[in-house]
């Protein structure tokens, strides 16, 4: 499934129903000895914004340019706020034909431009993840699926008996 990552193009993974895309990118990618950083979209950018606090923010950066295949999850689910649109951006075109990006969505790839408050900023970034990129649209089963409630009994709380 991710045999194209060794050719440092990045592949969007748009989620029409969830199917375990991650853990198979991920497991496929390690097979292959490349070093791999799996976070949400939210945990990148809270990260790059810890790393700024403490004067950090260029090692972050380099740190998750350098990483073989970075796979962002749950891309658009909040959207961006300023500087986090910019981290991201700064983010991508440091990977930009240099390493493998994986990004996953449940937006439509149309809506994409919608979680960036600054929008020319969100094209740029949107351009680069774009060029060169392969879409996969995983349809199938859930993986978090709703079980079938269990047989279990049901439990009665026993009222306390009043005191006269």
């Amino acid at each position: 499934m991710c045999e194209t990552t060794a050719n440092g193009n990045p592949i969007r993974l748009p989620k029409q129903k969830p199917a375990g895309k991650n853990g198979r990118c991920r497991t496929d990618t390690l097979r292959q000895g490349q070093e791999v950083l799996f976070t949400s979209q939210s945990q990148l950018t809270a990260s790059l914004n810890a790393a700024r606090a403490i004067g950090g923010f260029d090692r972050k950066l380099m740190q998750l340019a350098r990483v073989d295949l970075l796979i962002v999850d749950d891309f658009g689910l909040k959207p961006l706020r300023t500087p986090h649109d910019e981290d991201f951006h700064e983010l991508i075109a440091e990977r930009y034909e240099r390493a493998a990006t994986i990004v996953t969505s449940n937006l439509d790839f149309d809506e994409w431009a919608d979680a960036f408050p600054n929008k020319m900023l969100g094209a740029a970034t949107i351009d680069r993840l774009r060029h060169g990129a392969h879409k996969i649209v995983l349809d199938g089963p859930s993986y978090r699926a709703p079980r079938p409630p269990a047989d279990t009994p049901k439990t009665t709380v026993a009222n306390k008996p009043k005191k006269p």
